[in-house]
């Protein structure tokens, strides 16, 4: 069994407890690990308006930039799933903002998991927005 992500899976288990899901009852929980090794952690927060709901991965990644951390290496990403997820689009769009390399190691509350790169999940996370624009 592969252990290098173990303990990043653990705080993203650890954060997916504080997650806020009344509606969805779907708590997911992330850890955010940066090239200092700091790792920063965020969990859901569900609103009535399910627009305003806010991921895991964005509130980890948040609070990674808030301290300051702009070079991201990885991310764990934790749900009671029958596999792996994989974080949403939007989630996608936010995290190659500062990492579009970036390692995601989803895991399910039973321990299975699955690593990929963000790069493989959104591909060219810059054309047809600001990379080609025209400017004066």
């Amino acid at each position: 069994m592969n252990t290098q992500f173990d303990d990043l899976i653990r705080n993203a288990l650890g954060a997916r407890l504080q997650a806020y899901a009344p509606y969805s009852r779907f708590a997911v929980g992330a850890a955010v690990q940066c090239k200092s090794a700091a790792v920063f952690i965020g969990s859901n927060i569900e609103n009535i308006s399910h627009g305003l709901t806010i991921c895991a991965e964005r509130i980890g990644m948040g609070s990674a930039v808030a301290a300051g951390q702009r070079e991201l290496v990885t991310i764990a990403v934790v749900a009671d799933t029958i596999e792996p997820i994989v974080p949403c689009g939007a989630c996608r769009q936010f995290l190659a903002e500062f990492s579009p390399a970036l390692i995601i190691v989803s895991a399910t509350v039973e321990g299975d998991r699955k690593v990929e790169s963000l790069s493989h999940l959104l591909p060219d996370p810059k054309r047809g927005i600001l990379k080609n624009v025209h400017t004066p």
